[in-house]
């Protein structure tokens, strides 16, 4: 374990100007702090802190966080509290230490609700300052070098598990390699031991019957580059255990048939040098085909710059050679730590802007499986470099589509497209985006996101701008269906409204505003009664009287005079279709239409001699309900289109409601209140007549 003056001097070293009393404050409180504390090793647990804080001294990183690492476990694991690390550390370091504290354990594979919560939280606090994240990566990377020490299996199987799925990645995605393939190393040693004692093994043999041919090889590139008046570092290695393994796994073939397990790297002084370094080696060795990758123009997601060839040597051996300068090593090796020591204090954008697409799938996740599901997502994708027409390089997943390119573009890009030109080509949203295509998306001012693309977007940005429009517009049709409603409503009130009717009627509803009023005369949870009642008390048993249907309203020919009827709920007649009564014991006459789909079922039930009335329509008849079953494309707005459409053919809507949806279509059943057949019959034909309509029926 470091001791208080080698830690200090450590960073003393490569930041003369940093702040010693802080770094000595925050050793002898998390000393005191953690106390007689133990690790599963036996060791003072004050150690962790300690060896932690030297991890990140090795990427030169500021005092802040340094201390952040000395106190990281103080607030989950001592009785100290976040006021008190605030009063003695500053409001900065408190903050780190608070970030870091969030997230405690990922457990993948159980406890989903708790750890998508501490996923949110731990997100949340990266978007606000990496240094978070970089004490977090390396608190794991030395709990995996201690992980042996645990006693039971499956516990060191479940870190070892939640370090491939959840920290590994995230080293990657920020380019910290060396971290990520330490981390890879030992967690593949504790979840595949035989196949990692198989595999290094078997590098150890290699090694031995090779003899020095890494050695010899390297010397012979770097011989190669400086006679072509080229200076450079060169170095090889094996790859490591876990990458041999995938790379077994994923091409379904043995060890003995890999060909190129050994990798070397040219560090030179420029970026040009690397291109000419690259001319070198191909003039030298035969480049295999489909293997060379430009990193420099086309940078990776993560920031990861470099030129990757695989060549064949005169012995017949395949290597793989990474081409970069110094600066690219160190953001290769370390990734944001690294460009945090070359300009400390600012945070590079372009490589944490996935963090910041997490941070916006959170507020659409429906689950927490769902958030989790995401963010494995969008750590483990393979990556495509797609081009707008201006040349910008876009990077997207594979299997991404217009859809997603629109929103990795700009959020408004996405919201309006309308189609998508791929290589100069006419292509729907729906099509597959190919590495190296130009793509240019196609827009509308009046377009809006659909629910269908839902089905085509891949990316969690999209997915979640797509989520939060439709929740949006779902809201804003239903208000202004409400308000068609609402109208409606005021028409049928016996006297005008005074002006603070609405206000008060919001109170006796208990409503908090205007639109939760709509909303719930929308969606039908209020009846008109009670939305009547509310806006001028005693209003709704005079409008119900007036529609009751022994009224002057309706008449019917052929009854007895005062004998009670109804219209059949099973076919909703109108006036003008041809109708008969049925005589209901204790229940008056019920009216039906003769081609009702129940009349036959009920005249089973019935005596044909004393049951059937012959029936019409009178003269003095203003009206009846008729009821509707609309399907519908799952559109923004189409309940407007409805509504309006309705209103105008002069029909009023009594009841609607949402039978079923899906992401293309969507049914209603709405009661409207029509004169006639003929009315009704032009107002399904008009309904028929939409676009959005996929089919009209009366039922």
């Amino acid at each position: 374990m470091l001791r208080q003056y080698e830690l200090v001097d450590r960073v003393l070293d490569y930041d003369p100007e940093a702040d010693e009393a802080l770094l000595n404050r925050a050793y002898v409180f998390s000393m005191h702090a953690h106390g007689s504390q133990k690790r599963a090793s036996g060791d003072p647990y004050f150690s962790h802190p300690i060896e932690v804080a030297g991890i990140l001294t090795d990427l030169q990183l500021d005092d802040e966080t340094i201390a952040t690492a000395i106190l990281h476990d103080t607030i989950e694991d001592t009785v100290a509290t976040f006021d008190e690390i605030e009063r003695i550390f500053g409001p900065n370091v408190a903050r780190l230490v608070d970030g870091v504290t969030k997230l405690s354990k990922i457990e993948a594979q159980t406890e989903n609700e708790r750890a998508a919560e501490n996923l949110r939280k731990f997100l949340l606090a990266m978007s606000g300052d990496i240094r978070v994240l970089l004490v977090k990566l390396a608190d794991r990377l030395h709990n995996m070098r201690t992980l042996h020490h645990i006693a039971k299996p499956e516990k060191r199987r479940r870190i070892a598990r939640e370090t491939m799925d959840i920290y590994a990645p995230l080293a990657e995605r920020i380019g910290m390699y060396e971290f990520m393939k330490e981390m890879q190393t030992l967690a593949f040693q504790q979840l595949e031991p035989e196949a990692y004692e198989s595999i290094t093994r078997r590098l150890e043999q290699l090694k031995q019957g090779g003899g020095d041919r890494i050695a010899r090889i390297a010397s012979g590139l770097k011989l190669l580059l400086s006679r072509s008046g080229l200076e450079a570092e060169v170095s090889g290695r094996e790859k490591h255990p876990y990458s041999i393994f995938r790379k077994m796994n994923e091409r379904h073939i043995s060890f003995e048939q890999l060909s190129d397990v050994m990798a070397f790297r040219a560090i030179v002084p420029t970026e040009e040098d690397c291109y000419r370094a690259l001319g070198i080696i191909h003039r030298r060795w035969p480049m295999v085909p489909g293997r060379f990758k430009d990193y420099i123009s086309t940078p990776k997601r993560n920031g990861y710059r470099s030129l990757h060839t695989t060549v064949l040597t005169a012995e017949q051996t395949r290597i793989e050679i990474q081409i970069r300068t110094a600066k690219m090593h160190a953001e290769a090796d370390f990734g944001l730590a690294a460009h945090w020591s070359y300009k400390q204090g600012t945070q590079p954008d372009t490589q944490v802007s996935w963090i910041r697409d997490l941070v916006e799938i959170l507020d659409t996740a429906d689950s927490p499986e769902e958030l989790l599901e995401h963010t494995r997502m969008a750590m483990y994708q393979d990556r495509i470099f797609a081009f707008t027409p201006k040349g910008e390089l876009i990077q997207l997943p594979k299997g991404a589509t217009p859809v997603d390119f629109a929103y990795a573009v700009h959020t408004d890009l996405g919201d309006q497209a309308v189609g998508a030109k791929i290589n100069g080509g006419v292509v729907p949203l729906s099509t597959v985006i190919e590495n190296g295509d130009q793509v240019q998306i196609l827009r509308s001012a009046g377009q809006t996101p659909q629910a269908a693309w839902l089905n085509v977007a891949v990316t969690g940005k999209a997915l979640a701008a797509i989520r939060r429009h439709l929740r949006h517009t779902e809201r804003a049709e239903q208000i202004a269906l409400g308000r068609k409603l609402y109208d409606q409503l005021v028409h049928r009130l016996p006297a005008q409204l005074g002006a603070d009717a609405l206000g008060h009627a919001l109170k006796r509803l208990k409503l908090p505003d205007e639109a939760a009023l709509m909303i719930a005369i929308a969606r039908r949870t209020l009846s008109d009664a009670a939305v009547m009642e509310a806006l001028m008390p005693g209003s709704a048993g005079a409008d119900i009287a007036a529609e009751a249907p022994q009224s002057n309203a309706l008449s019917i020919k052929g009854l007895t005079p005062g004998v009670a009827y109804e219209l059949a709920q099973c076919c909703h007649p109108v006036p003008g279709d041809r109708i008969v009564g049925l005589r209901r014991p204790d229940a008056g006459i019920e009216v039906h239409a003769i081609d009702c789909a129940t009349l036959a079922e009920l005249a089973d039930r019935s005596d044909e001699e004393t049951d059937w009335v012959d029936v019409s329509w009178g003269d003095a008849t203003d009206g009846a309900v008729a009821r509707i079953q609309v399907t519908v494309k799952n559109e923004p707005g189409v309940l407007g289109v409805l509504a309006t459409v309705i209103g105008q053919h002069r029909a009023n809507i009594i009841n609607l409601r949402l039978d079923t949806r899906d992401t293309r279509f969507h049914t209603n059943t709405i009661d409207v209140e029509v004169h006639d057949v003929q009315q009704l019959m032009r107002l399904l034909a008009a309904l028929r007549a939409l676009d959005a309509v996929n089919s009209v029926e009366r039922t």
